[in-house]
């Protein structure tokens, strides 16, 4: 090559090391932004759990209730497992309180918590979790009646005439 000549071979891209500063500084701030978004999402998702416990809580509450009420022969019976409002085998035909068992929202791989009357029928579920509810206050739906709580394992549901009488008398799986 002479002199002034210009070379047709391309010359590497340098780089002056300003992208590196650049992506680090995204990268921070993307996870100031997370952090302060995490706990406002975990309580969005805690909300909304807490209020599929009380709908699916309220759909066995109605299931033991409608169990007892329409028991042939008027001895108003409940079931003596969950099973049993899935087909109640007291009727000639096919009776279903429940299309099927609803897993507990909040603790969704574990059992839900049995309240059992004198002779062992379930008058009652609870949720076994046992973290502090959002809802701090009393809780009226439908058939259920729930009193200020600690604790979600507090809240039981079923029947609101039968459990203000009926001491908590198991806690087993079914």
């Amino acid at each position: 090559m002479q002199r002034g000549e210009r070379s047709t071979t391309p010359r590497p891209f340098r780089s002056n090391g300003f992208t590196y500063p650049v992506l680090l500084v995204v990268v921070a701030v993307l996870g100031l932004g997370l952090a302060k978004i995490g706990p406002l999402w975990e309580e969005a998702v805690r909300r909304d759990r807490e209020q599929e416990l009380l709908r699916v809580g309220e759909l066995y509450a109605q299931a033991l209730a409608e169990a007892r009420r329409e028991s042939p022969g008027g001895d108003g019976a409940y079931p003596s497992r969950l099973e049993d409002l899935l087909l109640d085998t007291r009727f000639v035909g096919t009776r279903r309180h429940l299309r099927r068992l609803l897993p507990d929202p909040l603790l969704p791989g574990r059992p839900w918590g049995l309240v059992r009357d004198a002779r062992g029928a379930i008058i009652g579920v609870y949720s076994q979790d046992q973290r502090q509810p959002m809802a701090m206050v009393g809780l009226e739906r439908g058939p259920v009646s729930l009193p200020p709580a600690n604790r979600y394992s507090d809240w039981i549901f079923g029947p609101r005439e039968l459990l203000i009488t009926a001491p908590r008398m198991s806690a087993t799986t079914p």
